[in-house]
């Protein structure tokens, strides 16, 4: 079967072709960060106008470089959620459009869902059951994955996702957008032990994670700083490290005990964040004492893409699952009230 996937949850437009026997055949991004960085942040309208502009020339080179032409098409998968509506409606119509075309199912795919599946893309795939940490810029999130669709939420953020934070607290630090890529750039010159953040929720039991509390010690640290008359460079990448280990620890943390909880030996993670050299190399040193093994996707498919979003609508379509014709998007929606394939 082959699968066109379409993401436009935000501020990216990803488009892919998946096929079930031969695997990732093409795929495209087109990132909006040049877009969105004056203003310090995504804005909803000026990103759903941008997906329009970018979509169909996005497909136009994907089936160009895959040699393939609409009637090779089997089906479409489109993110239907969780994201920002507007931009989830440019995906979900445009899939709906070319699905009734083309004559061909559509299927909408949980954007979460696409990212936790997103290392099954690699070489060596994880096995089922495993505990994945989800860990983007709108969602911080722990979860028992028994199968597709099999989930079990066991804690997450009660305020600022992790990836949220970062890019928050590099604003704080008047470092550019996004914060993520500024905060880990910087804490590479960063000077260890000078300040110490806390970990935030690691004092009492529990899978949850809370880190607004962490982005305001950052603000009330460099504002003593700059009172202080020290707003230097290295007094920046001194904060940005000791930012960067308190979140980083504190992910370490809670997934050590996840993975004790559930007795299960493999950790996934996925998002945005995931990308981070520093969470990897715990995660990876955490692992190892435990005696099991990390997944994650290679970096180009940590933020959002098309793949993912193709190659899991691809199972659900496998499994017989599909959408009628109306266009139906969520800002929210809950991963555990997807159905089990």
């Amino acid at each position: 079967m082959r699968v066109l996937g379409l993401e436009t949850s935000c501020d990216e437009t990803g488009v892919a072709l998946y096929d079930s026997e031969h695997g990732l055949l093409a795929d495209a991004l087109f990132s909006q960060i040049d877009l969105h960085r004056v203003y310090g942040g995504v804005v909803p309208e000026l990103a759903s106008r941008d997906h329009v502009k970018r979509m169909l020339p996005l497909i136009r080179q994907v089936l160009d470089e895959a040699g393939c032409v609409p009637q090779q098409i089997d089906a479409i998968a489109y993110t239907a959620g969780p994201g920002l509506v507007g931009a989830l409606l440019v995906g979900a119509s445009c899939a709906q459009a070319l699905a009734f075309a083309w004559g061909v199912p559509a299927v909408g795919v949980h954007h979460m869902e696409g990212h936790l599946l997103a290392p099954m893309l690699e070489e060596q795939p994880p096995q089922f059951p495993f505990v994945a940490l989800l860990v983007s810029g709108g969602h911080t999130q722990l979860v028992r994955v028994d199968g597709i669709g099999r989930y079990q939420l066991l804690g997450e953020s009660l305020d600022d996702a992790a990836g949220e934070a970062f890019d928050k607290t590099a604003k704080l630090l008047g470092l550019g957008y996004p914060g993520g890529p500024e905060i880990a750039r910087l804490a590479e010159r960063g000077t260890p032990g000078r300040f110490v953040f806390p970990r935030p929720m690691t004092d009492r039991p529990g899978l949850d994670f809370s880190f607004s509390g962490l982005k305001t010690f950052a603000l009330n640290t460099w504002q003593r700083c700059r009172e202080a008359g020290d707003d230097s460079e290295q007094t920046r990448c001194d904060i940005a490290l000791a930012f960067q280990q308190a979140v980083v620890e504190t992910l370490t943390i809670k997934c050590r005990r996840a993975l004790k909880q559930t007795h299960l030996k493999n950790l996934v993670i996925a998002g945005g964040v995931s990308a981070n050299r520093a969470l990897r190399e715990h995660l990876q040193k955490m692992l190892g004492e435990l005696k099991g093994q990390v997944f994650y996707a290679r970096p180009r498919f940590c933020t959002d893409n098309g793949a993912m979003i193709a190659y899991a609508g691809c199972q659900r379509l496998l499994a017989g699952q599909h959408d009628g014709p109306a266009i139906d998007v969520r800002a929210r929606w809950p991963m555990e009230s997807l159905p089990a394939v």
